[in-house]
C-alpha cells in the first residue's frame, strides 16, 4: 500500500511557472502553498489545486518553509520552490518509494535548470538537496535564504532530477542574482565572514572553473557559459558585499 504523501510550496507571484509545478504534483494526497502577498493570479492557480492554500507574511525562506511543513499531515513530505516540477522518470521513482515504504528517512535530490527553454545537463551547480522525508523525522533552520531540511536517519539519493526554470531570461538572471547574493551576504556578516576583493575574485574565479570545466558546462553551449559566468558573478558579489553591506 502506498504511503500518502504532502506536497509544501512556498509561493509569491509565480503565475507564469506554478502550475506546470502543480501538474506535476496533481497525483500527491496533500498540496500545501504558502503564498507571500501575490498580485498576479498565484493563489488563483493554486486554489484550482489544493484547498490548502494559505497567504502569510514573508519572514524569509527558511522560516517560511518551516511553517509549510508544519502544516503538512503526511507521513512524507516532499519540498518543491514553485518554479520547479517533477519529471515523469522522477514521480515513478518517488511513487516507487512510497509504495514500498523505504526504511531511509529522507532522499536527495539533484536539479537540472531549464534555461531558454533548453535542459542543462551539466551547469547544474550538482548539488543534491534533501527534498524527499519522512515529516515527523525532519527539521529545518530558520535562515534567511540556502535553506535545507534534516532529518534523523539514513538519507538516500535519487538519480532522477528536479526540472528547475531557474531564469527566464538574462534580466531575470540579474534581479534573482542581486537579491540572493545580498542575502546571502547578510548570512555571511552575522558569521562573521568578511572579503576583500582580491578574496572576492579569487572566489569568483574558481566558481567559474568548477562549473564550466570540472562540470563540463562547456558541454551545453553558450547557455552553459552563460550559467557558469552567473554563478561566478554571484560568487563575487555576495562575497564583496559582505564588506559594502555591512558599512550600510
Amino acid at each position: 500500500m502506498r504511503q500518502p504523501l504532502s506536497v509544501i510550496i512556498i509561493a509569491k507571484n509565480e503565475a507564469l511557472q506554478i502550475r506546470q509545478c502543480l501538474e506535476s504534483v496533481r497525483w500527491a494526497d496533500e498540496i500545501v502553498v504558502l503564498d507571500s502577498g501575490s498580485t498576479d493570479g498565484t493563489v488563483a492557480i493554486c486554489q484550482e489545486y489544493t484547498d490548502h492554500v494559505y497567504q502569510t507574511d514573508w519572514p524569509g525562506f527558511g522560516e517560511q518553509k518551516k511553517r509549510a511543513l508544519a502544516k503538512a499531515t503526511k507521513p512524507w513530505v516532499l519540498s518543491l520552490d514553485a518554479d520547479e516540477y517533477l519529471s515523469d522518470s522522477l514521480t515513478h521513482a518517488i511513487q516507487t518509494i512510497l509504495q514500498t515504504n523505504s526504511s531511509h528517512a529522507g532522499f536527495e535530490i539533484t536539479r537540472k535548470h531549464l534555461f531558454y527553454q533548453k535542459l542543462i545537463h551539466h551547469a547544474n551547480g550538482k548539488k543534491a538537496l534533501l527534498r524527499l522525508f519522512k515529516r515527523e523525522s525532519a527539521t529545518i533552520e530558520p535562515v534567511s535564504v540556502h535553506e535545507s531540511f534534516t532529518v534523523t536517519g539514513t538519507v538516500g539519493h535519487l538519480a532522477d532530477p528536479i526540472i528547475h526554470q531557474s531564469f527566464s531570461d538574462l534580466s531575470d538572471m540579474l534581479t534573482k542574482l542581486n537579491r540572493y547574493s545580498s542575502l546571502t551576504a547578510q548570512q555571511k556578516i552575522q558569521r562573521g565572514q568578511h572579503y576583500n576583493i582580491a578574496q572576492s575574485l579569487l572566489h569568483a574565479g574558481w566558481q567559474f572553473f568548477k562549473e564550466y570545466i570540472i562540470n563540463r558546462g562547456f558541454l551545453d553551449g553558450g547557455r552553459g557559459f552563460l550559467l557558469a559566468w552567473a554563478y561566478a558573478h554571484a560568487s563575487f558579489y555576495r562575497c564583496v558585499k559582505t564588506t559594502y553591506c555591512d558599512q550600510a
